[in-house]
């Protein structure tokens, strides 16, 4: 899959723009806080409807316009297709179009231009807070399943009503009446998430199992363990078993949510761990195993992406490559021999013989 054209118009630092691509390589250079990054974000959004940095819709929006638009020509699944989102700096609902249809959500556009991003801090996500890898892992979930997409928009959801109603039953003691619908649900939802994330991070360990081993010459065992509710012993179980382990987690955290009026239990909690060799990366690994391991994890990521899509998804560099020693650059710069890739950089000169050269310059394409 290829994006062959990007048209930008009030979007971030971005007036208007409108970019053509090569099939392979492009590198997008500028200074710092010229809209590199603002360009990756835009053709990330395009193929998944979701912003890796903005909370947020209006927010991406230029400052002082009422709305903007992301708008692109994808050659992808053996024909030509466009995309098109119009942003609103207000509380309006953004709008979807694909191939001139109107679209009701971002699931509507899956498998279009899926995309993977790798960016600076993703080097480190193994040793950071759990919603770093939390966020990273539905990330990819929500592009390769619409479902999933659908199922942690509503989860996030009851999160935030059961939320409000344990922080107001102090004032408003008969909204504990709802409560039990409230979990029912939350658990219901909950399992779904968990069933997917399971599958997900099974196979996801598997093949960056394969490039670890590939990058460390075979020296180093990795391993991925997903992490869930305690109650959960088999995350390979049904939905309905899986619901009704979350309902018990639940149950015996009743009085505990109720005091500190905090959902204090379920997958919005998960996390995952990576050992090599059976040690553990995040309390124990050095800094060049933790980036090996990282860089194994996206590439796994893209490898998925493309196993489920027939098409290589777009791989978005930011800036990732000035963060490696020189062994690591060539470790990624080996995997991307195929299919379309954006790096951006500050330096010019540095890898300019990689493909076509793109110059940004405050909002503005040189």
């Amino acid at each position: 899959m290829i994006l062959k054209e990007l048209e930008l118009r009030s979007f971030r630092n971005y007036e208007e723009a409108k970019l053509s691509f090569e099939p392979g390589v492009n590198l997008i250079v500028g200074d710092n806080a010229q809209g590199k990054t603002n360009l990756l974000e835009a053709i990330s959004y395009l193929g998944s409807g979701r912003s890796f940095r903005a909370q947020k819709t209006a927010e991406m929006v230029r400052f002082g316009a009422d709305f903007g638009e992301v708008s692109g020509k994808v050659f992808s699944q053996e024909r030509e297709q466009t995309l098109r989102f119009v942003l609103f700096s207000g509380s309006r609902p953004r709008q979807i179009w694909r191939n001139g249809a109107k679209k009701k959500t971002a699931g509507e556009i899956a498998g279009v231009l899926p995309t993977v991003l790798f960016c600076p801090e993703d080097l480190m996500v193994l040793k950071t807070g759990a919603a770093s890898r939390r966020r990273m892992g539905d990330q990819v979930l929500c592009q390769l399943r619409p479902n999933y997409d659908a199922a942690l928009t509503e989860y996030n959801r009851i999160l935030d009503q059961k939320t409000r109603i344990l922080k107001d039953h102090f004032d408003h003691p008969g909204m504990l009446d709802i409560l039990p619908e409230y979990n029912t649900r939350l658990c219901q939802v909950g399992a779904l998430l968990i069933s997917y994330r399971a599958r997900f991070y099974d196979s996801l360990g598997k093949s960056a199992a394969v490039f670890h081993g590939q990058f460390s010459g075979g020296s180093e065992e990795f391993r991925l363990e997903y992490k869930t509710v305690s109650s959960v012993k088999d995350p390979f179980a049904t939905v309905s078993q899986l619901t009704q382990d979350l309902l018990d987690h639940l149950e015996r955290h009743y009085r505990a949510e109720l005091e500190t009026a905090q959902c204090l239990t379920g997958p919005h909690k998960d996390d995952f761990d990576v050992s090599l060799s059976g040690i553990n990366l995040k309390s124990y690994g050095s800094q060049g195993q933790t980036r090996t391991a990282a860089i194994s994890l996206k590439l796994a990521q893209r490898e998925l992406m493309g196993r489920e899509w027939g098409e290589e998804p777009v791989l978005l560099l930011d800036d990732v490559l000035s963060e490696l020693d020189p062994g690591r650059q060539d470790f990624v710069l080996n995997q991307i021999v195929s299919g379309q890739v954006f790096i951006t950089c500050c330096e010019p000169g540095r890898f300019t013989k990689l493909g076509k050269t793109i110059e940004i310059s405050k909002g503005t394409v040189i």
